[in-house]
This record gives structure tokens, sequence and C-alpha cells, in this order.
């Protein structure tokens, strides 16, 4: 997750010396924060097989499917990483570890194992600790997912897409629909649970598509599906030969066709792209939307701390070299801002609006550190154009407020001097 400050200035290369980039971050200033949020962990593996052409990830296509990448130099930069980091988060138990990509499920599990090993040898994780990593369903990766959970991944997100060859490979995805279902099966028997990445409004696809999409996702029975709109974003292969997608009423359809029948299938729509069975929500994802703290590692990871007096992001170098190198020398933040306190009412509110059942008042000052005066003309205009409710210790979206969520959103985008 990536959010640009409105009102911060550039942000600052990292100094050079931990102790005076920790004095920075831990000198009095214009907040005061009652508690720490949450704090999760963030891994980030950047290689994958092969580079789709919608994605706009921090990923690294291997120059030939033969080729390696440099598993045991990665791990240890990671854990150079973690070690650099301690000082920031002193003391915080962590919530949840995600392990994402890129295609982390092309590292063995013997290098994941020591990786949750070093994790776990350096912070205290909470028991009962949600371990997600994402994996594709290729051969190759399926063949591990045992290995996986005996490493102590506890959680798989499977990168489906889509159960429709053609769709597939208009996506540029390097499985067909076979081994999603073989991959699925397999991770039914090997974790408790397991969430689904399906894609609507693909290239050409028509709403009787979109419902035998839906059919063989829901077919599998998951605990958890994550379900997302294809746009064109900048810098991929789609922006610059962009596809022929449906039009915006027929994504509209297909959006509120998945809503109807997860729902009748026992999904429910908790998050904008995010259905779940009872207790089967993601709570690493669910720490996002509520603000909560995560230390990012690894090339281009993003991450946000915060602190008695502020909250901070920071940003990883992208490149996986310049990122091992960095992370050798315990330099591996790139850059890192304090989150200005003009900014700081939006980025909550950008995250806690995705949540269908929305959020309690008292945490937005838990949060940020902020008074309800801060948002309340804001409130008082959504509420009158009929895109939230409220009373005086809770606010959610209306159904009208959930379908037209960036309007919602840009309410409380600050103005900019």
């Amino acid at each position: 997750m990536t959010f640009v400050p409105i009102h911060a200035a550039a942000p600052l290369p990292p100094a050079s010396d931990r102790g005076e980039r920790l004095a920075r971050w831990l000198r009095p200033g214009v907040l005061t924060l009652p508690s720490l949020p949450p704090l999760s962990l963030y891994v980030h593996i950047p290689w994958c097989l092969k580079k789709c052409p919608y994605c706009d990830f921090n990923s690294h296509a291997l120059r030939d499917p033969a080729e390696a990448p440099p598993e045991a130099r990665y791990v240890d930069a990671l854990i150079a990483d973690l070690e650099a980091s301690l000082p920031f988060v002193w003391g915080r138990r962590v919530h949840t570890v995600f392990i994402g990509g890129g295609t982390p499920s092309l590292f063995a599990p013997a290098s994941i194992e020591r990786l949750i090993a070093a994790i776990r040898a350096r912070l205290p994780l909470e028991p009962g600790c949600e371990i997600t990593m994402e994996a594709n369903p290729g051969t190759f990766e399926r063949d591990r997912f045992r290995g996986f959970a005996e490493a102590g991944v506890t959680r798989l997100s499977i990168g489906v897409q889509s159960f429709d060859d053609a769709k597939l490979m208009a996506l540029g995805r390097v499985h067909d629909a076979a081994q999603a279902r073989a991959a699925i099966d397999e991770a039914r028997s090997a974790f408790a649970t397991f969430n689904i990445d399906l894609m609507v409004a693909l290239p050409g696809q028509t709403l009787a598509e979109c419902d035998t999409d839906l059919d063989a996702a829901l077919a599998c029975e998951p605990p958890h599906l994550s379900l997302y709109h294809l746009t064109i974003e900048p810098n991929t292969m789609f922006a610059s030969r962009p596809p022929e997608l449906p039009d915006g009423d027929l994504a509209a359809s297909m959006l509120d066709r998945v809503d109807a029948r997860c729902d009748a299938a026992g999904l429910e729509r908790y998050e904008v792209s995010a259905f779940a069975r009872p207790g089967q929500r993601a709570r690493h994802n669910l720490n996002y939307w509520e603000f909560g703290d995560y230390l990012g590692i690894g090339a281009g990871a993003h991450g946000k701390l915060s602190f008695a007096h502020r909250a901070v992001r920071q940003v990883r170098f992208r490149d996986p070299a310049a990122y091992m190198a960095g992370a050798e020398r315990g330099e591996a933040v790139a850059q890192e801002h304090e989150i200005a306190r003009a900014d700081l009412a939006f980025e909550f509110m950008l995250n806690a609006l995705r949540l269908k059942g929305g959020f309690a008042l008292a945490r937005f000052g838990e949060r940020t550190g902020l008074p309800l005066s801060a948002i309340e003309p804001q409130l008082a205009e959504a509420e009158r154009r009929g895109l939230i409710r409220r009373d005086l210790v809770h606010v959610a979206p209306t159904r009208l407020g959930f379908d037209f969520l960036n309007d919602l959103q840009q309410i409380f985008l600050p103005s900019v001097p």
C-alpha cells in the first residue's frame, strides 16, 4: 500500500546512524498518541517467473525460467534488515506476518522456514499469529505447499485470477485452470485456511463468463475470497497497449453479481475487495484498513510506524541488488518521512471507509492523535449526501457510499494551501 503525502516535504534520506534516526522520531511533536496501534510485519520477495502485463507491484521477472533467485543471500538481507529495524519496534508484539511478492512460492520451503525462524527469534509474535504467504498455482509452486505449512506458514493466498484458460492467457499468467484447481485442492489439504484471488472485468469478459468464473471459485468453497476489478495502471504493459475492457455499466453489473452470489454462498463482503466466511477475515489486511502499524522489509517494501508523537512512513530500496547491498550494511531504508498532521485524517479515512462495517469513532483519535473535530465538517457533509450513517460511537458507509467509495473518500481530502 502506497500513500503520497499531500503536505509533507520531500521524503528525507535516512540518517546513516540508527541512533540519530530513532532520536528524530522519538523527539516531542505536535501529536500525542494515547497508545501505539497493533503491529504487523510485511516481507516482500520480488521475483516472479514472468511479469504480468497488468502488474504495477515491485516485481522482477527471472531472465530465464530455469534461473533461480538468490535465495540464501536475500534471506540473509531480510534478516539483516529486520535486525536493523528492531530499535524502531522494540518491545512491540507482532500480530500478523504477510510474505508477499512477486511470487514468494518460488523460494524453497527451507528458505521460508529459515526466514520465519529468524522472525520468531527476533520479534515476539502473538499466540496464533497469522502468517500468510502468497503463492501461484503453477505445478512447481504447488509441489511446495505442504513444505510451506511445515515451515510455519498458516495461511496461503493463491493468485488464481481466473478459471478461464483464454482469460489467463490474456492476463499473461503462467498457469492454466487445471493447475489452479489442483493448487486449491493442495492448499485445502495442507492449510487450515486459504484465500483465492480472483479478478473481474477482464479483457473481453462477458457477464456469463464472469458467472462461470465465480461458479468455479465458489465450488472450491474458499474460506476467503479476494476479488479485484482489473484496472489499467501506469507503467505497465497494459498501459502502453491497453486491452478492450468491459464498460463501466457491465463492470458494475459483474460486481453486483459477485456481491449477491458470495452472500448467498456464505461469504460476507466485509471490505471493498474481500469476502469471508465467519472467523476467516484476513487479520493482516484488517490491520491496514484499521490504520494499524506495519514494518515492511524487503526490496521496495513500504512501512508505517507510530511513535508517541508522530507516525512515520518508510520505503526500502526497490532494486533487489541495491536492497541486498543496503541491508547488508544496515541501511536498507531508502526514504522515510513523518506523515504530516494535515494528512493523517485523510489517510485514516482512506483505509477505514473500505470496511463495510465502518469504524468506532474512538479509534480515529487512538490511531491519529487528532480530535474528532478534525473530521466533523466532512462527516456532516458525507452524511448529508447519504454516503455514511453514524451515531455517537460509530461511522459506516451506506450502500450508496460503498458503491461510490472514491466520492466518499475524496470528501476527506485536505485542502492544499
